[in-house]
């Protein structure tokens, strides 16, 4: 049993990257849609490159959704519309119309009899209330034919057939003139006009339930391909009829295939492409990333990422496949830019647009555009920490969409006649939530404990709390780390390196001093050397102890791990050589690790180029006459030293990156000394 938890605990990161490498696989295909993958790729516009394709089986033409919505909306258009009729509001009008006319009629004004009046003003009711009277507007004919409601009975009738307020004066000039009772004209309208109430208005939901009913019953279909029978040849042109008969064909074989015979192959397919996908990710992140892949944190955020990117996606189809390019994907190869670098970002962004192939349609079309966004963000995002830069960045990569989307539309159609402008709003929303990159990055550094380029700004301003402590206690060691920030930083812009990282890391990687500042000679005033009073072997312990007591205090104030790397890393394995010499003068024989740093050496270019940096510049002070010759030697016989020790065996740099770093050093140093080159006389 014993053996088993010592098992355990020896491959733990490793099981836990097994479980991740199942969890994300099987999380994948509960995503991927319940549907086989037609075996034919086919385009609208270009030729079928196949051989003749025949019917494997029977299956119906779907109509295109051009044609369904053309017939929908003939549907609403020829609807025959429901009005409801209330029968009580006649003779509440009759009777209003009787006391208005007692009101208002005056015997010296009006020649016609009141009640001649009022019996032509009842007639008149009567007649118009039968077929109804409305106030509402539509832009219907007169012939149109309408349902009228009353009650439980539905009476077919012509549109003509309401009476319409707006029509009131018409109708009442007609109507006196027809009784030669022209002098009641202006009364009968302003009483009619005032107490007519309409009885008829349009049933909206009666109407709006039969068309949906007519909808429903629409037939989707419009016609049958029997098996056996030739669906394209091969040569031709992918369009019209044969594109929406491909169509359908790929829509009645993804939705066969997926029955019960056949959910576990199915199963077993998607398995092994989801696994290939993830194994990819590994094998890439152990060979070329060991450090991203050691680093179980590291490793289940970029798979975090995959799942976000795949679940939106998910979640955007479900609601209508149109809004597809609302989801930023790119925004999944910035961030991990800003926390690795652009090759990680580039392979990881590549691989999840081959997972979302399987979910998407018009899986080509979606891929190249985002397989080139991506490229773009790559190449265009740089100096995140910069606002402005994801701005510019953002904008290239919607223009990138906007291009791409109309040259595929272009080619699949063949003119820009029907060309809807309403997409390119999707990729301008797709950008602005690209900007969402800034607060996320925050939240992941909060999440998953790492550091990007936009908190290496931060950790580099020189009033930080802890920075200012360093050069209160140990400003000599404050003024050495700024001078050895400033070469590290011009050497890795040189190779194209980090050089916000190594900036941010040369700052720090000498905090430890600040314990003992005394110690260190860049501290120690007056010529006046501690280690005079101290043996060789203690005074080696106290310089080699500044990277341990660094590491504690970087921890304590909680500065991220790539920039303790550099504390750690700074001396490597080298030699406190100044002592073990003492040593070996006084005793005779020295005890070489009392006198090595603990490391580890170097592991990445960047902490390969502080160890350069710090060796160099502390080693200059002690240069009583510099001159170009002294200066270029001196940095040559450092560098070839760390060289010779094995230093630099880890770190993922080159010769040549290494002869760059020296001419950089060289230069600089010569600057700070303000040497000019010596010309002979």
């Amino acid at each position: 049993m014993k053996n088993y938890f010592s098992l355990f605990a020896k491959n733990q990161s490793l099981i836990y990257k097994v479980f991740l490498f199942l969890f994300a696989t099987l999380l994948v295909i509960y995503f991927l849609p319940k549907g086989g993958q037609f075996k034919y790729n086919f385009q609208k516009g270009k030729p079928w490159q196949y051989e003749n394709l025949y019917a494997p089986f029977s299956f119906t033409i779907k109509k295109a959704e051009d044609s369904l919505k053309k017939e929908k909306e003939e549907i609403r258009a020829k609807a025959i519309p429901y009005f409801e009729y209330n029968s009580r509001i006649e003779p509440n009008v009759i009777e209003d119309f009787k006391k208005e006319l007692a009101l208002r009629y005056v015997d010296s004004l009006h020649k016609t009899p009141k009640n001649k009046i009022e019996q032509i003003g009842e007639r008149f009711i009567s007649q118009i209330y039968k077929n109804g009277v409305t106030d509402e507007i539509f832009n219907y004919e007169d012939n149109r034919l309408i349902y009228l409601k009353n009650g439980n009975e539905i009476e077919e009738h012509n549109y003509s057939q309401l009476f319409k307020k707006e029509k009131l004066n018409n109708s009442v000039r007609q109507l006196v003139e027809k009784n030669n009772t022209e002098d009641s004209q202006a009364l009968l309208y302003n009483i009619l006009n005032d107490v007519l109430e309409p009885n008829v208005k349009l049933n909206s939901k009666l109407t709006e339930a039969a068309i949906e009913s007519e909808i429903k019953a629409l037939n989707p279909n419009r016609g049958i391909i029997e098996k056996g029978g030739r669906v394209i040849a091969k040569g031709e042109v992918v369009e019209g009829e044969k594109f929406q008969i491909l169509n359908s064909l790929k829509a009645e074989f993804e939705s066969q295939i997926w029955s019960k015979n056949n959910y576990l192959w199915l199963l077993v397919g998607y398995t092994i492409l989801v696994s290939l996908v993830f194994l990819m990710l590994f094998l890439f992140l152990k060979k070329y990333r060991p450090y991203i892949y050691n680093n179980n944190t590291k490793v289940t955020f970029i798979f975090f990422n995959i799942f976000l990117m795949v679940f939106l996606t998910t979640l955007v189809l479900k609601v209508h496949s149109d809004y597809v390019y609302i989801v930023p994907i790119c925004i999944l190869p910035l961030i991990l830019k800003a926390f690795f670098d652009p090759r990680v970002g580039l392979f990881v962004h590549v691989l999840t647009i081959l997972l979302l192939g399987f979910i998407v349609p018009n899986s080509f079309e979606y891929m190249f555009l985002q397989f080139i966004a991506g490229i773009v963000t790559i190449l265009t995002v740089s100096e995140l920490y910069k606002r402005v830069n994801l701005f510019i960045s953002v904008g290239q990569i919607t223009l990138i969409y906007i291009i791409g989307y109309f040259a595929f539309f272009v080619i699949q159609e063949g003119n820009v006649q029907a060309l809807e402008w309403q997409s390119f709003q999707y990729f301008i929303l797709c950008g602005l939530a690209t900007l969402f990159a800034h607060p996320l990055i925050y939240f992941y550094e909060k999440i998953f404990g790492l550091v990007s380029d936009v908190s290496l700004l931060e950790l580099s301003d020189t009033n930080s709390k802890l920075l200012k402590e360093l050069s209160n206690k140990a400003p000599g060691t404050f003024h050495h780390s700024l001078n050895v920030a400033n070469l590290a930083e011009a050497s890795a812009n040189e190779i194209g390196a980090n050089s916000m990282l190594v900036r941010v890391g040369a700052l720090y990687h000498d905090i430890g001093k600040m314990l003992n500042p005394t110690m260190f000679t860049e501290n120690q005033a007056n010529s006046i050397n501690s280690h005079n009073e101290l043996d060789p072997q203690e005074s080696a312990k106290i310089i080699i102890d500044h990277v341990i007591k660094g590491i504690e205090i970087a921890r304590k104030n909680n500065l991220p791990d790539r920039v303790i790397d550099f504390i750690r890393t700074h001396h490597g394995t080298s030699l406190v050589y100044y002592f073990y010499k003492k040593e070996k003068e006084l005793q005779g024989e020295a005890n070489i690790e009392d006198f090595t740093y603990p490391g580890p050496i170097p592991f990445s270019k960047e902490t390969a180029i502080l160890m350069m940096a710090d060796s160099v510049e502390a080693a200059s002070k002690s240069l009583k006459e510099p001159s170009s010759t002294i200066i270029d030697e001196f940095v040559e016989k450092i560098i070839n030293n760390q060289m010779a020790q094995g230093q630099f065996l880890n770190a993922d740099i080159t010769f040549k990156e290494i002869e760059t770093i020296k001419k950089v050093l060289k230069k600089k140093l010569n600057n700070i000394y303000h040497l000019r080159v010596e010309y002979p006389e």
